[in-house]
């Protein structure tokens, strides 16, 4: 056995990886596995392994006793003293278990498959030690299967998964096609270890454009922020930490070379480089390409509100379609982006105008009668008017108070009908205020009872019933009444 023994350690630690102490553990685990489906229990199994590791025993540690309770793990003393002259009742003694003779069939296919299944886990274990760090790298595998919308990738190693959710809407694909994706979560399967990949991520766009710029690999361009609509359009806002270097001239490349290869890895997706800006203003103007923005006005600062003004021309492709490049704009930029041509704009103003004006007049206080003339009324003749005012009954209340007084028939080149019609304008234009008068003060009608006086007799000054001292000297006062 113990050839069999040094060829199978041999061959799962070189070939298969696994370490020396990784395999005696599971031969060990895998004896006492199948002595407990023997035996009931493997409290009492020992196995020992010889000194270079070749062969390995099991034993059956026992408990010497006078009377036999649980043959598993007791023994007579008489049967021990066979085993060894030195045994006593108490001690413990191992009988070598032969596994060949004393475990059943069913016993050994249990052990077995113990030690098929903590090589699994071992694997499996090794294997996501191998990969934990991996997550968020990119990996090349090759389409395998589908299922239910899901695609299984082959990885070599371990199998890769490509959920619907993180698949591209553009994206189709057939057996055997090479897939570059990027490792986004793993988990342990049934048959190993599985990795959850993406093809959506931003963080795959950043890694396939490092691949591709040298100058972004190196840091002397920087990425700040990518924002993606997965299938449809991806904006990517870059800077250069050297003042020599054009971060969007390096990122596409001569000719567009290096930006068309990322656009050929995402399947066609469009992409938009820009510039990034310390001044709001300008970035948004960046971010709204490939429209080209007239200006920026910042409405809020505190609540990143901003408006942008566009030629008409520009107005539909500022937007996009659906509303996806100002939509990813205003994730790019992190600010609230109001697209709006000049036209727009001016009816927005005017509305604004039109609006505050009306809430002036309702709001205001001044005094609605604010016609004070005859010839400020709408509509007015003017001829009535100028007549009017040459008679000096131009204002509004000395035409009123002429008109109830019948004091107008007299006034050449003014009919009757041009009166009334000046008077009806007057009751439909003007709203005449009474003045509040005052209310009157509550008259008492009740006869006011007389004070009686007296004089105060330290220092004669007046005083009367309702006083405690004398206003003048100060003395203390107290009436007395005398029965009549």
């Amino acid at each position: 056995m113990s050839m069999e023994m040094a060829d199978a350690i041999r061959q799962l630690t070189v070939e298969k990886g696994y370490t020396e102490e990784q395999v005696l553990t599971i031969i060990e685990n895998m004896l006492k596995a199948a002595y407990k489906r023997t035996f009931g229990t493997n409290a009492n199994a020992v196995v020992k392994f010889n000194e270079d590791n070749t062969d390995v025993e099991i034993y059956a540690r026992k408990v010497i006793v006078d009377g036999v309770y649980d043959p598993v793990t007791e023994i007579e003393l008489e049967e021990a003293l066979e085993l060894s002259s030195e045994c006593e009742v108490g001690d413990e003694i191992d009988i070598l278990i032969d596994p060949k003779n004393d475990f059943q069939r069913s016993a050994v296919q249990t052990g077995k498959q113990n030690a098929h299944q903590s090589l699994s886990e071992i694997q499996k274990d090794s294997l996501l030690a191998e990969y934990k760090d991996k997550v968020g790298e990119i990996i090349i595998g090759y389409y395998q299967r589908e299922r239910n919308g899901g695609i299984y990738v082959d990885l070599g190693k371990v199998e890769g998964y490509l959920p619907v959710k993180f698949q591209s809407p553009r994206e189709v694909y057939r057996k055997g096609d090479r897939i570059k994706a990027l490792i986004v979560d793993m988990k342990k399967t049934g048959t190993g270890l599985q990795l959850i990949l993406s093809r959506t991520d931003p963080e795959l766009v950043r890694m396939i454009v490092e691949l591709e710029v040298p100058e972004i690999y190196d840091r002397t361009v920087e990425i700040f922020k990518i924002v993606r609509e997965p299938g449809y359009r991806i904006k990517i806002a870059v800077y250069s930490n050297k003042e020599d270097i054009d971060p969007v001239g390096a990122c596409v490349g001569l000719k567009g070379v290096r930006i068309q290869n990322v656009i050929r890895e995402l399947e066609g997706e469009k992409i938009d480089i820009m510039k990034y800006d310390s001044d709001p203003r300008v970035f948004i103007k960046n971010a709204l390409s490939p429209a080209e923005v007239d200006e920026v006005f910042i409405l809020d600062e505190e609540k990143k509100q901003a408006l942008a003004i566009v030629n008409d021309s520009q107005f539909s492709l500022a937007i996009g379609k659906q509303g996806l490049n100002v939509r990813l704009a205003n994730r790019l930029v992190d600010w609230n982006i109001d697209v709006k041509t000049a036209d727009q704009c001016e009816e927005l103003e005017s509305l604004i105008a039109e609006t505050r004006r009306a809430a002036e007049e309702l709001f205001s206080d001044v005094e609605y009668n604010e016609i004070a003339t005859v010839s400020e009324l709408p509509d007015i003749d003017k001829n009535i008017a100028d007549i009017l005012k040459e008679n000096k009954i131009d204002g509004i209340e000395a035409f009123v108070k002429a008109y109830d007084n019948a004091e107008l028939a007299d006034i050449d080149g003014v009919t009757k009908e041009d009166l009334e019609k000046v008077m009806t304008l007057i009751e439909e234009n003007v709203e005449f205020v009474d003045e509040e008068e005052l209310p009157e003060e509550s008259v008492d009608n009740s006869i006011e009872e007389e004070v009686e006086e007296y004089e105060c007799p330290e220092c004669g000054a007046t005083i009367t019933l309702d006083m405690t001292s004398c206003p003048s000297c100060g003395i203390g006062l107290s009436f007395e009444y005398e029965d009549e």
